[in-house]
């Protein structure tokens, strides 16, 4: 069974997007962990996370098990579970969603700003993409 990777994915198609946490989550030992990658979400992710009980209990809860399913690092915690999801920053959370949002149904992590000084207008990676 093959994977959904950038590499297996070919040369063009753009499934994987870093980001930059605005505040991080602080795991028990105090690290706070800040970049991360999130990735095209499937029809399976959608599906299997409409499926939980606890999503059809509670409806909110359907972001948390999207992220989950999709956040594939995020600094060196070994997964990115319900727990970690949850604990997140409400500003965090409202980050992810937005990325999620934007990387699945338009495709970029670009939003168009403008200076308030000049007005000039121009685009911005909202996801704050690590450089090297």
């Amino acid at each position: 069974m093959m994977t959904a990777t950038a590499e297996a994915a070919g040369p063009g198609l753009r499934t994987e997007y870093p980001f930059v946490l605005p505040r991080g989550f602080a795991d028990e030992h105090g690290t706070v962990h800040r970049d991360g990658v999130l990735r095209l979400a499937t029809a399976k992710d959608e599906l299997t996370a409409h499926a939980e009980p606890l999503v059809r209990q509670n409806p909110a809860y359907l972001s948390i098990y999207l992220l989950m399913r999709t956040v594939g690092r995020l600094g060196t915690l070994p997964v990115v579970d319900r727990f970690v999801v949850e604990h997140l920053f409400a500003s965090d959370l409202a980050f992810l969603q937005d990325l999620y949002r934007r990387v699945n149904q338009q495709g970029h992590t670009e939003a168009e700003v403008a200076c308030p000084e000049c007005a000039h207008r121009f685009l911005v990676d909202v996801a704050g993409e690590v450089t090297g």
